[in-house]
């Protein structure tokens, strides 16, 4: 169970590291209130309306606003990321001697067998005590 949760969980974090890198635009085009194209990578198709000239001749020499528009969405990914770790800063290299010398001597001491009481001899026992007076440790 634990190995399936990791396993979960670890292409999870990989998938979000992906979304959150990736940049994408939507790009929807509208001829009124109604959605007429909506395009993931690229450019929308028109409809064809946006070209068309007002009929009225009265209206002719004013510029009519067109009934159709254009929504463009973008996301732009994080470029930011720091791809190679050769360079180093002073301070990050200083962190990571001092953690790596720290770590190395936590466990220096510890390969010795210490028993401190090796110089003491067994007390002899003549009788059960905790059973003559029924006195149990629970």
């Amino acid at each position: 169970m634990k190995s399936f949760f990791h396993k979960i969980l670890s292409v999870a974090l990989a998938s979000l590291v992906f979304v959150t890198t990736m940049s994408f635009t939507v790009d929807m085009h509208y001829c009124g209130d109604s959605l007429v194209d909506f395009a993931l990578f690229h450019n929308a198709q028109t409809c064809g309306m946006e070209n068309q000239s007002s009929q009225k001749s009265c209206e002719a020499g004013f510029s009519e606003k067109s009934c159709c528009s254009d929504v463009q969405i973008v996301n732009d990914g994080q470029d930011d990321l720091k791809t190679s770790y050769t360079n180093l800063s002073f301070e990050h290299q200083a962190f990571v001697a001092t953690f790596f010398y720290t770590y190395i001597n936590l466990f220096d001491g510890l390969d010795k067998n210490i028993v401190p009481f090796r110089d003491y001899a067994v007390p002899f026992l003549i009788r059960d005590i905790q059973k003559l007076h029924e006195t149990y440790l629970i």
